[in-house]
């Protein structure tokens, strides 16, 4: 007897063998085009030649060794990330995923103020561990040694509410998405952003921005923060930033100062990990990726928000929600299994595109048609679906 998978994946029967920038070819042959990134993962392009000889090269030399010896590569990957975000003066402390990053800032906001609550938003996601979990807005995936009372969970962009939750002065911090990814592509209002940290300072909480979605030139400026004057205390990072190798990190504020033991992870910052996120940032500059996904974001945006049927256009960049009234599962389907297109959704109504910021303006149109003419054979317009 074969040994079982542990089944909590609802499956696509497609086979993916090979991918190359934007698009994913399955075991019979069939090319895809990849407007959902393995979920906002892949950032410059499937197999681009200098992220896979970085790897390879590294590998050839060096895989692992442990966070008890200097590993030149952190100090790399750190310099570039400080040069390509414009946060040279943050501290990088690195890890795995983007759950593990922002266990770390709880963590770490935790010991800065000897507080133990945290405040976050509806329709937030933060991840599926301990502390992030707690966070998060989903009582599905919360199980009972989650559960709670530290976590204060309000409603998004009201300052009024967060303000009054602050002025107990015991919040630890408060997390909050650069971009709602899973929750529909929900963009923080600017001048709550603004207001949230001076609020902040103002009673000794700690502002993390979680961009493990959002970041790394998705929404077209390295962080989707920086579309504000906000300098946050704690920023979170992961999915773009291997481009599919796991890696994560969290970037801290130099008024934070650490002591030997208060982090620590076995296989974060290990040398093909560093290696996969130094041929990241080296392609994203090379190649004016945040840029790119500027340019092609708001040619996507202006199409989709002309198309008839659509309810709502939302998102920057390359982080994009198309709502509608119904449910949005046959649209998908067609996409995918008629059309060759990837995409992701947020719930049952929104679509979501999280393409590798490589993509071309020619890829963008071409989806457009197809996209128009999937909504016309499903026979949604007006917001309806027959």
């Amino acid at each position: 007897m074969n040994m079982k998978l542990f089944d909590v994946y609802p499956l696509f029967d497609i086979t993916p063998v090979k991918a190359e920038g934007c698009y994913v070819w399955d075991d019979a042959g069939n090319r895809y085009l990849d407007l959902y990134g393995g979920h906002a993962v892949i950032s410059v392009g499937h197999s681009h030649p200098v992220y896979v000889s970085k790897i390879g090269e590294q590998l050839q030399r060096i895989g692992f060794y442990s966070n008890s010896v200097k590993i030149p590569q952190q100090q790399e990957l750190a310099d570039k990330l400080g040069q390509l975000s414009g946060l040279d003066d943050y501290q990088l402390f690195l890890c795995n995923s983007g759950a593990e990053a922002n266990e770390n800032a709880l963590k770490l906001a935790s010991f800065a103020t000897g507080r133990k609550r945290v405040i976050s938003f509806k329709k937030g996601f933060h991840g599926r561990t301990s502390a992030v979990v707690a966070v998060t807005d989903n009582p599905k995936i919360i199980a009972p040694v989650n559960e709670t009372d530290n976590a204060v969970i309000l409603p998004f962009n009201n300052i009024e509410a967060v303000e009054k939750q602050l002025q107990a002065d015991d919040i630890a911090a408060v997390i909050i998405e650069g971009i709602q990814g899973i929750g529909g592509i929900h963009v923080p209002n600017p001048d709550f952003l603004e207001q949230l940290s001076v609020l902040c300072k103002q009673h000794g909480a700690l502002l993390i921005l979680d961009e493990i979605q959002s970041g790394y030139g998705r929404s077209g400026k390295f962080f989707a923060f920086q579309y504000t004057k906000v300098q946050p205390d704690m920023i979170t990072m992961a999915k773009g930033m291997g481009n599919g190798f796991p890696i994560g990190g969290v970037l801290i504020s130099p008024q934070l100062k650490p002591w030997h033991g208060m982090l620590g992870t076995t296989f974060g910052g290990n040398y093909l990990a560093c290696a996969a996120g130094i041929a990241v940032l080296e392609i994203m500059k090379q190649e004016n990726l945040v840029t790119n996904a500027e340019k092609v974001g708001n040619f996507l945006l202006q199409e989709l928000s002309r198309i008839s049927g659509v309810k709502d256009v939302r998102g920057k960049g390359l982080m994009i929600g198309i709502e509608f009234d119904e449910e949005v599962k046959p649209i998908r389907q067609k996409l995918l299994f008629e059309g060759k297109i990837f995409t992701g959704v947020s719930g049952a109504h929104i679509i979501r595109l999280l393409p590798p910021l490589s993509l071309t303006m020619e890829q963008a149109a071409y989806f457009i048609e197809k996209f128009e003419k999937v909504l016309s054979e499903l026979h949604v317009h007006s917001n309806e679906i027959d």
